[in-house]
């Protein structure tokens, strides 16, 4: 019985967030709102960057493909969910289940090494600055981004892999807007103990060390600024800083909230919530934290608007 299961999957039903028709149009303008100022907001960035020669710097070099991945990241589930929102038909086929969750964890994994290299770019900006250009180059932050994407894509290759082997042999309802880890498993029939026990390591050894590796950074970061003499630029350093640190503390806040705890303690509310937060919110906030905020970037986008404006 179980390898037939196995073998003939059923589609998934994803309930989403609300089965009430007024809150899902709501919800449905809410979410399409932040979504078009997600990817406008992250494509516009991309575009001030690879326009402006003031900005091929190897920190916009990293905030592009951070803003690129922010883009990807939240087009894995965001589209699914908000179709679901006005539609009827609230089903998800297997292998376009499996396909989401391999992207979702894939770009998840990318975004949290993107902003460890983020992290130590600003450290050597602080710490050296005449060094800088030399010691952040060019052959460094291209081997910074490709093992961003490649350590992602074999995590997420690994545990897609464990997943395609289990079995569903009752409920096929997922509690989620999207197919998420804990409650896909929490539906499965099958012994589940080696892919929690992966999570636990594997998981936490990818997902964490980029995590610690930005806690070195900013305190090496803190001590720098500390020994410099008052006028400096710390107050500007330590509002960098600050902002990072908010961004690294709410994505990492929900993605550990989220998947570190064992299945049978997992709640299907507050893991929405929290994946609202890190799919949704985050990477609407990123551009402007990141990026809209600074005077190079604004400086960027105004003598890239006049030129539009007096090509015009």
């Amino acid at each position: 019985m179980a390898s037939a299961n196995h073998s003939t999957h059923s589609d998934f039903i994803l309930i989403g967030l609300s089965s009430h028709p007024g809150q899902q149009k709501f919800l449905f303008a809410i979410f399409l709102v932040m979504y078009i100022v997600s990817i406008l907001g992250n494509l516009l960035i991309i575009l001030l960057i690879l326009c402006d020669a003031h900005l091929h710097t190897p920190m916009y070099f990293f905030v592009g493909h951070l803003s690129l991945v922010d883009a990807c990241f939240t087009s894995v589930t965001v589209p699914k969910m908000l179709v679901n929102l006005v539609s009827e038909a609230k089903s998800i086929s297997y292998a376009a289940c499996l396909t989401q969750m391999y992207f979702f964890f894939a770009f998840g994994v990318t975004d949290s090494f993107l902003l460890a290299s983020m992290a130590y770019d600003r450290y050597v900006a602080i710490r050296n600055p005449l060094q800088y250009t030399s010691m952040m180059s060019q052959s460094l932050c291209v081997g910074f981004v490709a093992g961003s994407w490649i350590v992602s894509h074999l995590h997420s290759l690994l545990h897609i892999i464990l997943m395609s082997r289990l079995s569903f042999c009752a409920s096929h309802e997922i509690p989620h807007f999207f197919c998420d880890h804990q409650p896909v498993l929490a539906l499965s029939c099958t012994d589940t103990s080696l892919i929690e026990m992966l999570i636990f390591t594997e998981g936490a050894l990818v997902v964490l060390s980029p995590f610690v590796f930005i806690v070195i950074s900013y305190a090496l970061i803190l001590v720098t600024v500390l020994r410099l003499p008052a006028g400096s630029g710390w107050r500007k350093a330590f509002s960098t800083c600050g902002a990072h640190l908010l961004v690294v503390t709410l994505f990492y806040g929900t993605v550990i909230g989220v998947y570190f705890q064992p299945t049978a303690r997992y709640s299907a509310e507050k893991g929405r919530v929290a994946t609202i937060m890190y799919t949704i919110v985050i990477p609407m906030l990123n551009p402007f934290i990141y990026s809209l905020r600074n005077d190079d970037v604004k400086g960027a986008f105004r003598k890239t608007l006049c030129r539009k404006v007096g090509t015009h």
